[in-house]
């Protein structure tokens, strides 16, 4: 079981494009106090933790409701992350970036948005996410991918509590390079999600 929620977490970490979260943070909270960007880097990472459960959960009603597969999703849900791999890959951003002087002024509303979304969970995560929630067979294959789910997201916490510390250690350019190595990973675990969704809907049945 330890061996499941390891493997869940780390699939859900690099889903989760941390290396670029990092980097889009400590931009966003370059000029503020140290402890306001820790309590930032905590509202961060309860806002990832609670929308990545509730889209875990709730996402086969969303698939109940409009009919659609899971092999169909799957492959829609495998090109947006491919997408989102390559964008980190050639240097592009998943969404505005929100100007430093903003930072402090509006009270760390930025953790919620842009930060946990779209920045963290954008539509590749949630479709990964809704296609977990739609293979899992009972609840305690839930409670494992919920486990692992709630590791990754602390994980990523971690490093954004640490975000002073790793800029210091690896520069931003050293931020940049993890930025890319993450978008290649993400590519490979793309293209397995979209193989497994063609091949379950032209061999299944």
């Amino acid at each position: 079981m330890i061996n499941e929620i390891i493997n869940v977490s780390v699939r859900i970490f690099i889903i989760l494009t941390p290396f670029f979260v990092l980097s889009m943070f400590i931009a966003t909270t370059s000029k503020m106090e140290h402890r306001k960007q820790r309590l930032a880097a905590l509202k961060t990472t309860a806002a990832i933790l609670v929308i990545c459960i509730l889209i875990y959960f709730f996402g086969e009603y969303v698939f109940a409701y409009m009919g659609i597969t899971i092999d169909a999703f799957r492959i829609g849900a495998g090109i947006i992350l491919l997408i989102s791999a390559i964008d980190l890959v050639l240097g592009k951003n998943k969404g505005g970036h929100l100007d430093n002087g903003d930072a402090g002024d509006e009270e760390h509303s930025f953790a919620i948005v842009p930060m946990a979304i779209p920045y963290a969970i954008g539509p590749g995560t949630i479709g990964a996410l809704l296609v977990m929630g739609g293979d899992a067979r009972n609840m305690g294959d839930k409670l494992i991918d919920a486990c692992g789910i709630s590791l990754a997201a602390v994980s990523v916490g971690i490093l954004l509590l640490l975000a002073d510390f790793i800029q210091k250690l690896i520069g931003s350019r050293g931020i940049q390079v993890l930025s890319k190595i993450t978008g290649l990973v993400l590519a490979g675990l793309a293209a397995q999600v979209i193989f497994t969704g063609i091949k379950n809907f032209l061999f299944s049945g």
